[in-house]
C-alpha cells in the first residue's frame, strides 16, 4: 500500500475530514504533506504523528515516557525494516520476530493500542495478503491436481 493511501486511511480512522493532499518525493517515494500553516512535512511517521495530534488523539503516541519511546521505536522499525523489504526470507524473518515479540503482549507497547500498531498493520498487510493468497492457490492447485490424477 502506498504511503499516501495509508495516510488517507489513517485520516479516516482518526475521524479527520479529507482535505490533505499528499505527494511523494525521491526514489523511495517518501510522502510529503503540504500544510496550510507552514512548511511541508516529510516522511510517513512524521505526517502520521501530525495527523494524530490534529485529531486530538495524542494517546495514540503513547501515555508514558517509556510508552512514547516504544511507539517511536516501532515507527522507526516500520520505516527501516518493513518498508523496502520484499524477499520471502526477509518477510518470514520479520513475521517470526514480530510473533515472538508479541507472545506476551496484546499490542506493540503492551496493553495500549497506538499509532505503531496501526502503521505496522498497514505496512505488513500486503505481505500477509500475499501469503494467504499464495497458500490458498497452492491448496486449490493441489486439489485440482488430485482430482485430475
Amino acid at each position: 500500500m502506498a504511503a499516501a493511501a495509508e495516510l488517507s486511511l489513517l485520516e479516516k480512522s482518526l475521524g479527520l475530514s479529507k482535505g490533505n493532499k499528499y505527494s511523494a518525493q525521491g526514489e523511495r517515494q517518501t510522502p510529503v504533506l503540504q500544510t496550510n500553516n507552514g512548511p511541508s512535512l516529510t516522511g510517513l511517521t512524521t505526517i502520521a504523528a501530525h495527523l494524530v495530534k490534529q485529531a486530538n488523539k495524542e494517546y495514540l503516541l503513547g501515555s508514558t515516557a517509556e510508552e512514547k519511546a516504544i511507539v517511536q521505536q516501532w515507527l522507526e522499525y516500520r520505516v527501516t525494516q518493513i518498508d523496502g523489504h520484499s524477499s520471502k526470507n526477509d518477510i518470514h524473518t520479520l513475521l517470526k520476530d514480530l510473533n515472538s515479540y508479541l507472545e506476551d503482549k496484546v499490542y506493540l507497547t503492551g496493553y495500549n493500542f497506538t499509532l505503531a500498531d496501526i502503521l505496522l498493520y498497514y505496512g505488513l498487510h500486503r505481505f500477509i495478503v500475499s501469503i494467504i493468497v499464495t497458500g490458498f492457490f497452492s491448496v486449490v492447485f493441489r486439489m485440482i491436481f488430485k482430482t485430475l490424477s
